[in-house]
């Protein structure tokens, strides 16, 4: 099984929400999927996490930083991607703290304009009281251990 390696954002608002994005596929290998997950996306050849991490906070979000500190979470889970490969998800986490809640969809790709239907800025209470599916599992808790709980 080949291995992806991606970069996840943990998007703080200044009121302490998080960042996710609803994922809704209509076809392909997903279709009937609908999941809130954070923003990110796989690491391109020659590119590090941090630095994927920081081009995709910019492409999804539109949020510009220099840089990323250090990975909070990792996860590696088997998945499979909208195209019906099955792939281990290799993904590290990072905290960024955006300066406010406007966000820019002027650099996602055809295929995120298909599938990612909508964001929103969750509170803790929100997130532990959803019957919604969030990616990934134990966000809250990623959260608190990172010390910027919602």
């Amino acid at each position: 099984m080949r291995e992806r390696k991606a970069a996840r954002l943990l998007v703080i608002s200044p009121s302490h929400a998080v960042l996710l994005f609803r994922f809704v596929h209509k076809d392909g290998a997903l279709a009937g999927q609908n999941y809130w997950a954070t923003p990110g996306g796989g690491v391109e050849a020659g590119e590090t996490f941090e630095a994927a991490a920081i081009r995709e906070l910019r492409e999804e979000t539109g949020i510009e930083v220099e840089a990323v500190a250090a990975p909070v979470g990792d996860r590696r889970v088997t998945l499979m991607l909208p195209c019906g490969e099955t792939v281990l998800a290799i993904e590290q986490y990072f905290v960024v703290q955006a300066p406010n809640e406007a966000l820019s969809k002027a650099e996602w790709t055809v295929h995120e304009t298909q599938v990612m239907a909508d964001h929103r800025w969750w509170s803790a209470a929100e997130l532990r009281t959803t019957e919604e599916t969030v990616w990934p599992e134990g966000l809250l808790e990623m959260l608190q251990d990172a010390g910027v709980s919602p």
